[in-house]
């Protein structure tokens, strides 16, 4: 099986490779660091029963399993620099229908259910500041939607620059409550390891479950690592730039999640903030912020994290129309998605029906419905993907790994071994949510059907992989 490199010569033009280690490293950091660090840290508290050592527990462990995910991605991306990420891995290693799935799912949930979800965020925000109606949200966030739409169809050069400057602005909120909790903070927390959420003496069994159930929690937060595979194609030097900013990007977030949690602590008491959280007040570094710089640091960090959310909702718009492109192109999407324009580098189509897709999202549901939703189906398609590192190896000896996993086969089934514990914990725990995050998997099963008839049955190729 040759190792050479798929062609971009499909209608009207090429990707562009404009991407450098700076670009992938912010859009690592860009789709990952969003909403999610400011507000379920309450969620995964509340998994703990309130215990804060326990709580920042989860945190590294959901940035260790977070790293080790990246670091099977990288060797596939290092590997298959193509469009598409994981629906060109999961097509590769399990056949058509399985990396169809990926991108039906991404079309009609995780990916456009994201730029929506992040984009109501965005808005949600400032409700507590100038209160808001539901559907002065909803509008908002559709335009919202759009303007980064009409940008990203420009070019994924302007579309990474904003990516860029939205990386190093994030921070700023992080950094800020992370110095002044730790600098300023007066409270001692208890860091003890308690692993009941009642306090009561834990076995082993019941450790574990308490803390997969709180750690799926966070995965949402961390989710983003994923996704510069798909502009793999898009990037100057990928065999060497892909896994470097997978790997460094991820340790700077678990780090800055997990000091940002701590900060936290520092400032607010354990009974304070469960006040706070059961009175629906989930954002805890802002109230850190404002007890310690007064207005000025309430404003400042609420206008960094707008900023870090809608440089979010900047690359989502961008990389999941590459997956969309991906599909059509092999034949299991319309044919109109794998249109690119000559002189942008864009997949126009794709771009707009995402976005469509997403605005229809924020007219039909809550932020809280979208979230409970992409955590489940992201990580069992995660999963799929880090399964298929053993399956490539086994299946296409020969194909060329610039990188490999570091640790070899240990790290992998390590891997594997955790997104199993914390999605059967979670299927468990939360059945609801994790059956309703299956149902739209199996509705791409007859859509599946659809477009391998109606092109006359053609197998998956790999594009010459």
């Amino acid at each position: 099986m040759s190792s050479k490199q798929p062609r971009a010569t499909q209608s009207g033009g090429n990707f562009k490779k404009v991407i450098g280690l700076f670009g992938g490293i912010s859009l690592v950091a860009g789709m990952t660091i969003g909403s999610g660090v400011y507000y379920l840290g309450s969620y995964v508290l509340e998994r703990t029963g309130m215990h804060m050592g326990t709580a920042l527990l989860c945190w590294i462990v959901g940035g260790i399993i977070s790293i080790l995910g990246g670091l099977c991605f990288a060797e596939l991306g290092a590997a298959m620099p193509v469009a598409g990420g994981m629906t060109t891995y999961l097509s590769k290693a399990y056949g058509p229908l399985f990396g169809f799935i990926n991108g039906f799912c991404g079309f009609l949930l995780t990916g456009s259910g994201s730029i929506a979800a992040l984009a109501m965020a965005a808005v949600t925000a400032f409700n507590g500041v100038a209160p808001m109606s539901d559907m002065a949200i909803k509008t908002i966030a559709i335009l919202i939607i759009l303007f980064f739409t009409a940008l990203n169809l420009r070019g994924v050069k302007l579309g990474s620059y904003v990516q860029n400057f939205s990386m190093v602005v994030r921070v700023i909120p992080l950094i800020l409550v992370i110095f002044l909790g730790l600098a300023f903070g007066t409270e001692t927390p208890d860091l003890s390891l308690v692993f009941s959420a009642d306090g009561s003496q834990a076995d082993l069994g019941g450790a574990i479950r308490l803390i997969a159930f709180a750690t799926f929690a966070s995965l949402w937060a961390y989710e983003g690592w994923t996704n510069l595979n798909t502009v793999a194609e898009e990037m100057r030097n990928p065999r060497r730039d892909l896994p470097l900013a997978i790997i460094l990007s991820m340790g700077f977030i678990t780090l800055i999640y997990t000091l940002f949690n701590f900060a936290i602590y520092r400032v607010i008491p354990t009974g304070e903030a469960v006040s706070m959280i059961e009175s629906g007040n989930l954002y805890l570094g802002n109230e850190v912020a404002n007890r310690l710089m007064g207005s000025m640091g309430h404003w400042a960090v609420l206008i960094g994290m707008a900023i870090g959310i809608l440089g979010t909702v900047n690359g989502d718009c961008l990389v999941f129309p590459r997956t969309y492109y991906a599909m059509a192109r092999d034949g299991y999407f319309p044919k109109v998605f794998k249109n690119i324009n000559p002189t942008t580098g864009v997949p126009v189509e794709a771009t707009l029906a995402s976005s469509a897709v997403a605005i229809i999202l924020v007219l039909l549901n809550s932020l809280q419905q979208l979230t409970d939703l992409l955590i489940f189906t992201s990580a069992a398609l995660n999963l799929l993907t880090i399964v298929s590192v053993l399956v490539f190896r086994r299946k296409y000896p020969n194909m060329e790994r610039p990188y490999r996993v570091w640790g070899g086969k240990v790290t992998i089934y390590i891997t594997i071994l955790f997104f199993l514990i914390l999605l059967i914990n979670e299927l468990i725990s939360s059945p609801r949510n994790a059956v309703i995050g299956l149902i739209i998997p199996a509705l791409g099963v007859p859509v599946y059907m659809y477009f391998k008839k109606v092109n006359g049955g053609m197998d998956y190729t790999g594009d010459g992989i």
